[in-house]
């Protein structure tokens, strides 16, 4: 990735050795300056406000405030990028529905190489944090309204696919939708473990039934099936109809799971019969991939930029054709509605 200038990042974490090794770490790449560290978020406050970074990192478990109610004081008042490393999983969701751009898991310093792809995981996360646009928009949404006369939607497929921003974005779209849904399968860049409390969290936040991947499940109406990490998922057609193929395999495009996988998938197995819609994201995933849904009858919806905390992914598959409709995130789930009623 191209830097015209050195990304100004300050780092925030109440242990000193991990302060130390991170600053001097990911200071080696020649695009990231370390401006500053701070032990705790008041620290941090003050040296926002003086420093001016471009992305902070930002420890979750820290004394005197955490860092999840420092994110919801600051992101109102300084928006910026924030990266969460945490070594607590579940804190995670509550940090990005906080504000944070992204995360990434502390290393397991027993494990070989484990310090060496977290530094390079963190800088790759850093240098797309600082194109993200954050607190720009949120807002609150509402069950679609569903029109009931769209036959039957036992044969239809809905596959989404996000990467930088999608955890929310997803949320947005998920949780608006009503339980009468055609199965959808979502492809969201996460490691293992997160899958499965990402679809536990939607799963007790929306009207629909969402459940992590397991290689054969069934596609059926008012299911989601969440991609599990590290393995890519297929949807495949059996004699009980649509079921889902979760298999480890090589990265696409730099990911497992992949969106190019589900989408080329969908497109050879559901064809006409399904509706593909790719979110916030950096890079390319998915976009080749919509484009052959589109090329086989498939319904297709992109992001906008306004609304994309990254706008690559979307972006992508709008320049090269795989787009059918463009629309801000608020408005994605009432038109995959909409689109159903006339089907």
């Amino acid at each position: 990735m191209k830097v015209s200038r050195k990304i100004k990042v300050l780092i925030v974490d109440d242990s000193l050795l991990f302060r130390e090794t991170l600053a001097r770490e990911i200071a080696k790449d020649f695009g990231i300056e370390v401006i500053g560290t701070a032990e705790n978020p008041f620290v941090a406050r003050d040296k926002i406000l003086e420093l001016k970074p471009d992305v902070v990192t930002l420890d979750v478990e820290m004394p005197k405030m955490d860092g999840i109610a420092f994110l919801k004081k600051l992101m109102p008042q300084y928006p910026l990028p924030v990266i969460v490393v945490s070594s607590v999983a579940k804190n995670v969701f509550e940090a990005l529905d906080a504000g944070a751009v992204d995360f990434v898991t502390k290393p397991d310093i027993n494990k070989p190489g484990g310090m060496n792809s977290f530094i390079n995981e963190l800088i790759v996360k850093i240098k797309i944090a600082s194109t993200a646009k954050v607190g720009s928009f949120k807002k609150d949404y509402k069950a679609a309204n569903l029109v009931t006369n769209h036959g039957d939607i036992s044969s239809m497929v809905l596959a989404i696919g996000a990467s930088t921003g999608g955890t929310e974005a997803i949320y947005s779209v998920i949780t608006a939708l009503p339980r009468d849904m055609p199965g959808i399968l979502i492809v969201q860049h996460m490691p293992p473990v997160f899958t499965k409390l990402y679809a536990d969290r939607l799963n007790n936040s929306c009207q629909l039934e969402v459940k992590e991947a397991v290689d054969g499940d069934l596609v059926k109406p008012g299911r989601v099936i969440v991609a599990a990490g590290d393995y890519h998922m297929r949807l495949a057609k059996g004699p009980n109809g649509y079921y889902v193929k979760s298999e480890q395999g090589e990265r696409v495009n730099g990911h497992c799971p992949s969106v190019d996988v589900l989408f080329d998938s969908v497109a050879e197995v559901a064809k006409s019969k399904a509706i593909g819609v790719i979110l916030t994201g950096m890079g390319a995933d998915g976009a080749k991939g919509l484009l052959n849904m589109k090329k086989q009858g498939a319904y297709t919806i992109g992001q906008d930029e306004k609304t994309s905390t990254v706008y690559g992914m979307p972006m992508v598959a709008f320049n090269i054709g795989a787009v059918t409709k463009q629309l801000p995130l608020d408005k994605i789930a009432q038109e995959i509605c909409n689109y159903l009623s006339v089907k």
